[in-house]
């Protein structure tokens, strides 16, 4: 989420004009968007308004239920249909959340793909003294609610400082589970941790959480990259990133997408592959960052799409929309911006953008997309309202 001092909603001056953002170290430009064409006209529609939520950071649905998590340490449940008047508390786990910096709290979310049967799901959370991110595994008692005292710890992160923890969670196709961290903040990645692979910061990882218990801990996959290496870690699927706020896959080829929040100059967002560096901190963007010019990106992967921080300050990583309501948008990535308000999107096809679009000029704190189990898609709100993305007539 956003992290600079300059990001406020007023500072931003948005312009649906195209533009070519140049690429320095040799990498091929990028299209900003245009407006829509030959998409209909969209809107956020505001849906559940009886429920007063606060700084939204996750919506998930699980059965027939939506899972809200508040950055504050609880998660919230309520049922889809009939319309809901009150959300009930699923998990409090507040007394053990940190939210000091403004990045920190209760940041993930994901449901075991047996959770029906098991009733296992995992949070992501910063925690103080030591300062560190959390991910850990509770169990649905036989009455539907997380039991705080079934919390098993099943990764624990020291974190250097208060900012760039990303924090989301999700399970892949391959039923593993994939957690994004980010470079462990400050300014400048300071300490080099995002070309640095024997740190988990600043990567994507991917476990085996399938046999965990509490003997038993996470097994390293043994199809990620660096699961022989002797000077990397093993559970790092990708690294290179600053901070990676939100990655989905995308339901129909298992594409990974991820948003990654920029210093000051580029947000941008990557199509994730197994090993992949990109960038950070040598790259902002597809711009030298360390140094200024003349930096050396080989071995890099640069972002799919880009754009300057005079049209955004935080990406908001989304979905591939593969929803019914609006078949225009299938195979859509479908992203946005915490100050802007833009919900921006583009297809991309044998490596190439094309439609990359402004959707929506919302004038809403974004910090995060849902989907449902039919692949619509929802937003969430700095200020705790939940959006549905609609098509008009």
């Amino acid at each position: 989420m956003a992290d600079r001092k300059r990001r406020t909603l007023l500072a931003i001056a948005v312009s649906v004009t195209a533009l070519v953002l140049a690429v320095a170290c040799g990498g091929a430009s990028t299209t900003g968007p245009t407006l829509s064409a030959g998409l209909p006209e969209l809107r956020l529609q505001r849906v559940f308004e009886d429920l007063e939520f606060s700084r939204l950071t996750n919506l998930v649905q699980a059965g027939e239920r939506f899972f809200v998590t508040e950055q504050t340490g609880r998660v919230m449940s309520f049922t889809i249909r009939p319309e809901p008047s009150a959300a009930a508390v699923f998990l409090d786990i507040r007394s053990q959340v940190s939210t000091a910096g403004n990045e920190e709290g209760l940041l993930g979310l994901a449901f075991d793909p047996d959770f029906e049967a098991n009733g296992h799901f995992y949070v992501y959370y910063s925690a103080a003294s030591p300062r560190r991110s959390v991910i850990s595994r509770f169990t649905v008692s036989p009455a539907g609610l997380a039991e705080a005292e079934s919390e098993l710890k099943v990764l624990v992160v020291p974190q250097p400082f208060q900012n760039h923890n990303g924090g989301q969670l999700g399970f892949g196709p391959d039923r593993m589970l994939y957690i994004a961290l980010g470079d462990g903040g400050s300014g400048g990645d300071p300490r080099g941790n995002g070309q640095n692979t024997s740190t988990l910061l600043g990567s994507i990882l991917r476990i085996d959480v399938s046999g965990i218990g509490p003997d038993q801990g996470y097994r390293v996959p043994p199809g990620n990259p660096f699961v022989d290496a002797t000077d990397a870690r093993g559970e790092i699927w990708a690294y290179g990133l600053r901070n990676p706020w939100r990655f989905s896959f995308d339901r129909e080829n298992g594409d990974l997408w991820t948003g990654d929040v920029g210093q000051n100059s580029y947000e941008e967002v990557d199509l994730v592959q197994r090993g992949g560096n990109y960038g950070w901190n040598t790259l902002e963007g597809a711009h030298c960052f360390s140094p200024r010019t003349g930096c050396d990106p080989t071995g890099t992967l640069l972002p799919v799409i880009e754009y300057s921080a005079d049209k955004g300050c935080s990406v908001i990583g989304g979905y591939v929309y593969r929803g019914k309501d609006i078949p225009s948008l299938t195979g859509t990535y479908i992203y946005g911006d915490f100050c802007s308000g833009e919900v921006l999107g583009f297809r991309f096809e044998n490596g190439e953008v094309t439609g990359h679009s402004l959707l929506i000029d919302s004038g809403i704190m974004i910090t995060s997309f849902g989907e449902d189990r039919g692949g619509e898609i929802y937003v969430v709100t700095l200020r705790g309202g939940i959006y549905l993305l609609k098509a008009d007539g």
